[in-house]
């Protein structure tokens, strides 16, 4: 039978080339290779007859690099924003290590770890300077790419995510929502739990047939078990946690009705990132903000990033 998740992965492609992105490998090292849908304008073929491989060349206008969440690769996560946004930015959408085509022999499972290999490339693919989106997981990631690599890392725009998952808060989100770990929430094995899932991650009430959910379980769940272990990575100690000091403009994009991070968190991180930071509530939407809520993201979102940019052409 026929997966229907699967078998929509050729149009959704087709659309993302469309709006301007193709996907890219690139091998950081032998063992490790990571996916990136990069401009389109970048990407240089060899002409007719030639022998030599396609080449990237270095982004034009200023870029975005959009970093998803646990539950989908890059592209599914942010279909409705790329489209938005390759008019006036390079877009870069990555597959983090175990979700899309990225995969990694490394054992680490750490978020620094992503951060990293994410640098690393971004790097290979020309990229200086960028403002990073980043989603939920992502958002860790970001948060960690700003924090070590604060020389690529100009600016970031953070939706329904925190600086890092501490023993506090992962025990009070997973009580508060009737789970029992960070795997039975985000890993769900079971029609039954992705539903579980959907459920406390929108804020509207979404249907979709069983064959649906079943075939996106199969399409999007693969390498559980190095999730699983992103997962246990995710967790640090109360002690260990500290807030950065970040040089970088912060805007925290939030769906006022996040069941998942709610919005009080968001307003207790602005308190603790300082004045460089900026909360921003979009109401009729949960965690899943951006794809609720696709239009009144869009426009908040590029609205931050053309005051982003306009500071850094008067600076």
């Amino acid at each position: 039978m026929v997966n229907l998740v699967a078998a929509q992965k050729p149009l959704l492609h087709g659309l993302m080339k469309m709006a301007g992105v193709q996907p890219y490998l690139v091998e950081l090292e032998p063992g490790t290779v990571m996916n990136f849908w990069v401009p389109c304008e970048t990407v240089k073929k060899p002409k007719k007859g030639e022998k030599k491989t396609t080449h990237l060349e270095k982004p034009t206008k200023p870029v975005v690099v959009l970093v998803h969440g646990f539950a989908a690769e890059g592209i599914v996560t942010w279909q409705f924003q790329v489209g938005a946004l390759t008019k006036k930015y390079s877009v870069y959408v990555p597959d983090l290590l175990f979700f899309g085509d990225s995969i990694t022999d490394k054992p680490d499972r750490s978020p620094t770890f992503q951060a990293e290999y994410l640098v690393k490339g971004l790097s290979k693919l020309g990229v200086e300077k960028c403002v990073v989106v980043g989603f939920s997981y992502g958002g860790m990631v970001a948060f960690k790419m700003a924090e070590l690599y604060p020389q690529m890392v100009e600016a970031m725009v953070i939706s329904g995510s925190i600086l890092a998952m501490t023993d506090s808060i992962s025990v009070e989100s997973l009580n508060r929502l009737g789970f029992s770990s960070s795997a039975e929430l985000l890993l769900p094995n079971s029609v039954k739990g992705l539903k579980a899932l959907l459920s406390v991650a929108a804020h509207k009430k979404l249907w979709f047939p069983d064959r649906l959910h079943k075939d996106y379980l199969e399409v999007m769940f693969t390498n559980r078990k190095e999730r699983a272990e992103l997962l246990e990575g995710l967790v640090i100690s109360n002690k260990d946690a500290t807030v950065p000091s970040f040089p970088q403009r912060i805007h925290l994009l939030w769906g006022e009705e996040d069941q998942i991070f709610k919005h009080e968190l968001a307003h207790n991180m602005k308190q603790q990132l300082g004045e460089n930071t900026t909360l921003e509530g979009i109401k009729k939407a949960g965690h899943l903000v951006h794809l609720e809520r696709p239009c009144v993201y869009n426009r908040c979102l590029k609205r931050v990033l053309a005051s982003l940019v306009a500071e850094k052409v008067n600076t």
